[in-house]
């Protein structure tokens, strides 16, 4: 078996417990690279996306400003799609400036997280 670097096992282990005290509820991911950031709500049963944004089609950029409005959009998504309450998967990034911006701005949008 390959050695994991230190970002998979961080995403591994924070999935793993995620699925442990998730109950029924869907799984808002999110993904952050250099130039965006993607946030969808899987619901992991039926193996599909329920709502999906990002910064792709903006201008925005990759700043905590863009990050916030991708969590808002998010949450009128989810809204739309009927979903009220997520768990937060933030993958192998920490809970910390863009990631927490977006997850800022989803429970302000009307997610319960």
């Amino acid at each position: 078996m390959a050695k994991l670097s230190l970002f998979e096992r961080r995403r591994r282990r924070v999935r793993t417990s995620l699925k442990a005290r998730s109950g029924d509820r869907p799984r808002l991911s999110v993904h952050r690279s250099g130039r965006h950031i993607y946030a969808q709500i899987i619901d992991d049963t039926a193996g599909r996306t329920l709502a999906a944004a990002s910064t792709l089609g903006s201008k925005g950029g990759s700043n905590v400003d863009a990050a916030a409005k991708v969590g808002s959009a998010l949450a009128e998504a989810a809204k739309k799609a009927g979903v009220t309450a997520v768990v937060f998967d933030r993958g192998g990034f920490l809970f910390h400036g863009r990631v927490k911006a977006l997850a800022d701005a989803a429970r302000e949008g009307g997610l319960e997280f």
